[in-house]
């Protein structure tokens, strides 16, 4: 196992949370499409062409124009986007008037000049996290944000998210009462690398392995989660410790592909975290555990799992129930009492869309 330095992996991690930090100070509310809109995509890498075809499917939203300075990615957004231009400068999405927002989807180094310039032209402009690559760039982005007309929103799914905002008011309501530890995973089976038919394109296409400019697992992943938790606890933590390395790739790559790291707070509550490349079981969750109950959340779905000394709630007889192993999830159900009311609460469960079209 090749060990990442312990220097790169705190600052990968700090400057993770940092962004964290600054990002609830610009103000979530996504702008509502009351009328028509053109919007540009920048960036047409996985989660750019996930953002084309969740676009696609919003009424009023019309992607005008599409740009990624890689031929192959700019087809595959084409076939997705049929009528929009294709563009591989992004300075020609930004200066076009027609176009009223963008959605930066590059590579997380780049986001910095692409945000400032979009907002100085006066677009609102929705941007993919980690929100940046530096905290020198996070501080940019956030005065960029406070000084512009238009709206900025960092694409921290989860504050959007229906399942995600209904947890966070049990918790918020002393459901779970007197917090006692909190712990989140991401695991996922895959490489990181993209496959370049030209070597003079390897680099820009696998930034992530690039240690100059990926904030690695905890930043390009870890980020997500950790906003999580301080929305939830409107707290930071005063102390972060961890390791990580390289457990299955052992391609000549020096970001780790497994990392495991531990928050702690003021109150002695500690976060703890892993992440890893190298195997996928238990995929991705959150839990925060509690005196009273604990909520696991795993992005489309919620469960509230009561201690048995805790307190019953009236409404706790309607709710829908799921059996883990020797536990029992209440499941948590974005407007469960209507749907309680129509006879179709179990229909509830999950959500019809995904966490990035509440984006």
């Amino acid at each position: 196992m090749t060990e990442l330095d312990r220097r790169d992996f705190l600052v990968q991690s700090a400057g993770a949370m940092a962004a964290v930090a600054l990002m609830p100070r610009l103000g979530l509310g996504a702008f509502s499409l009351s009328e028509p809109m053109n919007i540009g995509v920048i960036g047409l890498g996985r989660q750019g062409r996930a953002i084309i075809a969740e676009l696609s499917g919003i009424e009023g939203a019309t992607i005008a124009s599409i740009c990624d300075t890689d031929e192959r990615r700019l087809k595959a957004g084409q076939r997705r986007a049929k009528d929009a231009k294709t563009i591989t400068d992004a300075r020609a999405v930004l200066d076009d008037a027609s176009i009223g927002a963008v959605c930066i989807a590059t590579p997380t180094h780049l986001h910095r000049e692409l945000v400032e310039q979009g907002l100085a032209a006066g677009k609102h402009v929705y941007c993919e996290a980690p929100m940046a690559h530096t905290l020198d760039d996070c501080r940019a982005i956030v005065q960029a944000a406070r000084s512009a007309s238009t709206i900025f929103q960092p694409g921290f799914h989860a504050r959007s998210d229906p399942v995600y905002q209904l947890a966070r008011t049990f918790f918020r309501s002393d459901a779970v009462r007197d917090l006692v530890s909190m712990s989140a995973t991401r695991s996922k089976k895959t490489t990181w690398r993209t496959p370049a038919n030209d070597p003079a394109r390897d680099k820009a296409l696998n930034w992530r392995l690039d240690p100059e400019v990926s904030t690695g697992l905890a930043g390009e992943w870890g980020s997500h989660q950790f906003d999580v938790f301080h929305w939830y606890l409107d707290r930071f933590p005063v102390a972060i410790s961890g390791h990580g390395g390289i457990r299955l790739h052992d391609d000549g790559r020096e970001v780790a592909d497994t990392i495991s790291c531990s928050l702690a707070f003021e109150d002695g509550a500690t976060l703890d975290y892993q992440a890893t490349l190298a195997n996928s079981y238990g995929g991705m969750y959150e839990l925060l555990r509690g005196t009273n109950a604990s909520i696991k959340l795993a992005w489309s779905h919620g469960w509230l799992f009561k201690e048995a000394d805790a307190p019953t709630q009236g409404w706790e007889v309607y709710a829908n129930r799921q059996q883990f192993h020797n536990d029992e999830g209440i499941t948590l159900i974005a407007g469960a009492t209507k749907l309680a009311e129509q006879g179709k609460l179990k229909e509830g469960v999950g959500l019809p869309h995904t966490p990035l079209r509440y984006g």
